[in-house]
């Protein structure tokens, strides 16, 4: 067998079956780590290629806030000279303090599909996460539940909306067999623009207006970026402080999220809610760029923006990534005032359909109100646990 060692003196070694379990530690093997689901996927076509540029951002501890209060260790498996696996274990110390429990991540996960390979593969995350003071794991979380969480559980007839899982139907099974058993399921939702109820939240949206005049929903305003992403730090971490697995965004990290996708908004979909100027609700929309980043296999280079430029004009889908209410305004019709508000947004954009994602398996009201809007359950993904201290 092989063994981990402890401390941060973490290096090369081999066990007694030709593998070879890599610390990604240098330019060259982060630049492997980042481009190894390239084997895996290679034969998929529902398969989106993630941007290099974006998964580099995303785990750079110089670039991405997250990392200021997490941390994470990178591994890379070889067996026979040949890679067959990657994973990342993670701890985000925000999370540990927010909910009270000495839990860790494992994430980044893909894997030939080998019991073997996987349990290797899962147990240096454990152990990393364990030599953290960790005492359980969730996954795949990449690397926190702002952003990838989740295996695909249901529905591979179709490719991943944007910033939402994609991978094998195996790894449920690795997974299992390695001791993992079921945290949460979330849903997604898809809605075909044209039949959403735009009759009933019409008069819906009349009789709410008249019982509160003080109610104000428009899209966001582009033009005063730093005063809409305070007003959306301020809804987002009131709105879903209750919810399983979420974790405060620092302003910091919003922020640097919102400037990540600000090129990527359409105003007039999204919506956010004031009572008497007060910032009380949001509904964020974004079109989904997979569409375009399927043709662009990773690479943002002078072709890649080309046809950037070119596909995202023809962009006929829609993700829901955020839509809440604070709670001292819940069950006031704030909600219903913003899907209809988006609703008009969608159509008046030309756009066929928009994804709902992810909603929590339990969020009774909300995956009502999503079946309400003519959405229809075509997407399951599952999050994992297991004791591991």
């Amino acid at each position: 067998m092989y063994s981990v060692k402890s401390g941060n003196n973490w290096r090369l070694y081999r066990n007694m079956q030709n593998f070879q379990v890599i610390e990604v530690n240098t330019p060259s093997l982060f630049m492997q780590f980042l481009k190894f689901p390239w084997q895996i996927y290679k034969s998929d076509p529902l398969w989106v290629p993630p941007l290099l540029s974006d998964r580099e951002f995303l785990l750079s501890e110089k670039k991405n806030p997250f990392w200021k209060h997490a941390e994470k260790k990178l591994f890379l498996l070889k067996r026979d000279g040949k890679y067959v696996g990657r994973i990342a274990g993670i701890v985000d110390n925000n999370f540990v303090e927010f909910h009270n429990e000495k839990t860790g991540f494992f994430g980044f996960f893909e894997c030939i599909d080998d019991t073997v390979v996987a349990g290797k593969l899962l147990a240096l995350a454990e152990e990393w996460v364990k030599s953290k003071g960790m005492t359980k794991v969730i996954g795949p979380v990449s690397p926190s539940s702002n952003d990838e969480i989740g295996f695909l559980l249901e529905g591979w007839d179709s490719s991943a909306r944007l910033m939402m899982m994609y991978n094998p139907k195996y790894y449920l099974d690795l997974v299992e067999k390695c001791g993992y058993t079921k945290a949460k399921d979330l849903y997604a939702w898809m809605m075909q623009v044209k039949d959403g109820p735009q009759e009933k939240l019409a008069k819906f949206a009349e009789r709410v207006q008249k019982r509160e005049p003080g109610i104000e929903v428009r899209d966001v305003d582009l033009t005063d970026f730093d005063a809409e992403v305070e007003r959306v730090v301020q809804i987002y971490n009131n709105a879903w402080e209750k919810n399983w697995g979420f974790v405060p965004w620092t302003r910091e990290e919003f922020e640097s999220t919102a400037k990540q996708l600000k090129p990527l908004f359409v105003p007039e979909p999204t919506a956010i809610a004031l009572v008497n100027g007060e910032p009380v609700g949001i509904l964020l929309v974004a079109p989904d760029y997979n569409e375009v980043f399927k043709r662009m296999n990773g690479r943002l280079g002078p072709i890649g923006l080309a046809k950037f430029l070119w596909y995202s004009r023809k962009i006929k889908g829609l993700r829901l990534l955020i839509m809440g209410v604070v709670k001292k305004y819940r069950n006031r019709g704030i909600e219903g005032l913003m899907y209809y508000h988006s609703l008009i947004g969608a159509k008046k954009k030309g756009y066929i359909d928009c994804e709902f994602s992810w909603v929590l398996e339990d969020n009774t009201l909300t995956n009502r109100a999503a079946e309400f809007m003519g959405g229809k359950l075509y997407k399951k993904y599952r999050v994992f646990e297991k004791v591991v201290g």
